[in-house]
């Protein structure tokens, strides 16, 4: 489903790229959204109409909010707002969360009926986009988009549709009315789309076999260090999985003439937890901050209250990732160091360099066994064996058969490969023949290989 969607992409990119160019601005939104519904048809075609709902129901909220306000309403803008949120959240309940919770009452002794239904795709990331509109326009950060058409291409934009960065309307409300595109933003385009394809393919797509092999082994049986290196080759794996998309949606932005915020920015060279969700899923730790945190009373209130608004945010950012208890105690897991590095550790990790990178990289591949593996029994399985101190030589032939693909996989996460990369990308033959070789194997690997996984389209 989700992988016929990117085959189709890649198909008929070229095709949308050219009909974009060629028609006047007034036209270039519509093509943009007629590719985005079909782009999202051919993976979900039973949830076009959710979609559409979706556009509609935010358009008109925004209107709505806009409406009363001028003729000083007030209960009508909350109203509105209201509607917004309420549409959102119950779309994303509905299909996200219903099943879990009538399981988790089951499990309680309750008469709950089973409920399965499919996870639409990007759901999670175009409800959040949505209800940042409908939030700002409330604000009066921005103003109501009157255009419907401009309205859906928002909602709609294909790069990042279905698995980010979360593009809010304010990000690219100007370029929706008007954008220039130019020699350089196709150059860069074009070069940030392959250092994605080339993330994911090359790079996520090989380590992650060797986190499959762990599964296959049986986790009950892994000696301590192939246990950690199993949790390293998913850590990187889903680094680059999630950046490597996230690179292709930026990329494909650029050559139609948007400019999407970064979201990531190296976050394994992190030297804290904090640090840490500075750089990784930027965009999703800005909505929350922006929309929950803040609103909530931030750092304003007094500690005792900061530390439970901590607590509300990463409750709700572990949710948001999955209808599973373990995304709550991931989430949960990162709130207690967070505050544990407010409260006192920060000043510690800043003066002892190694200490904090050593503390960050162990903390990171432990948060991984609880975000990876969703049974509970099965962590537990896990944890016991990364501290079983049990070694065997079993980790000498993955690491011949995998070596080479960490070790580059561990150069491209750190941000030396950027300055290196800089300085090789002076020379435009070189440039040149890094782009066309990334193209030519991701190309030849698409079209040959079974294993495609996407880990973050099930958030």
């Amino acid at each position: 489903m989700v992988f016929s969607s990117i085959l189709f992409l890649f198909r008929f990119l070229p095709i949308v790229l050219l009909i974009y160019y060629l028609c006047p601005f007034r036209l270039k939104n519509a093509v943009i959204l007629i590719a985005s519904l079909i782009f999202y048809a051919w993976g979900e075609p039973r949830f076009i109409l959710l979609m559409f709902a979706s556009i509609l129901a935010d358009y008109c909220a925004g209107l709505g909010i806009e409406f009363c306000r001028e003729r000083g309403v007030r209960w009508g803008t909350r109203a509105f707002l209201g509607l917004s949120l309420v549409f959102n959240l119950g779309s994303l309940g509905f299909f996200k969360y219903a099943g879990f919770f009538l399981d988790n009452l089951r499990a309680l002794g309750f008469a709950a009926p089973v409920f399965s239904v499919a996870l639409p795709l990007g759901i999670s990331f175009y409800t959040f986009q949505t209800m940042s509109y409908s939030i700002d326009v409330y604000r009066g950060a921005v103003k109501a988009e009157r255009n419907l058409l401009n309205f859906a291409t928002f909602v709609c934009l294909f790069p990042q549709l279905i698995a980010g960065p979360i593009v809010k309307y304010s990000d690219i409300n100007e370029e929706l009315h008007r954008r220039r595109i130019t020699s350089e933003d196709l150059e860069q385009g074009a070069r940030i789309f392959l250092l994605g394809l080339g993330s994911k393919v090359l790079l996520a797509n090989q380590i992650g076999q060797l986190w499959d092999e762990m599964a296959a082994i049986g986790y009950e049986r892994l000696s301590m260090p192939l246990a950690w290196l199993g949790i390293l080759a998913y850590a990187l794996q889903i680094y680059f999985d999630f950046s490597g998309y996230s690179l292709m949606a930026i990329g494909l932005g650029r050559l139609l003439g948007f400019k999407f915020p970064e979201n990531f920015r190296f976050p394994y060279a992190s030297r804290s937890i904090t640090e840490f969700w500075r750089r990784w899923h930027i965009t999703l730790g800005s909505w929350f901050r922006e929309y929950l945190y803040i609103p909530l009373g931030g750092n304003r209130k007094g500690k005792y209250r900061t530390i439970f608004n901590l607590f509300v945010v990463w409750a709700a950012t572990g949710f948001w990732h999955g209808a599973s208890w373990n995304f709550v105690l991931w989430g949960l897991f990162f709130f207690v160091f967070l505050v544990l590095e407010k409260s006192f550790l920060l000043p510690f990790l800043e003066k002892h360099r190694i200490f904090s990178h050593c503390y960050l990289s162990i903390l990171i591949l432990i948060s991984w066994v609880l975000f990876a593996v969703t049974d509970f029994s099965s962590i537990g399985v896990y944890f016991s064996r990364m501290f079983s101190f049990q070694f065997s030589d079993d980790i000498l032939y993955y690491l011949r058969n995998y070596g080479l693909i960490l070790v580059l996989a561990i150069f491209f996460a750190v941000p030396a490969c950027k300055r290196i990369g800089a300085r090789l990308g002076k020379y435009p033959v070189l440039r040149f023949a890094g782009m066309a070789a990334i193209l030519l194997f991701s190309t030849a690997y698409l079209v040959d290989a079974t294993y495609n996984p996407f880990l973050y389209f099930r958030f």
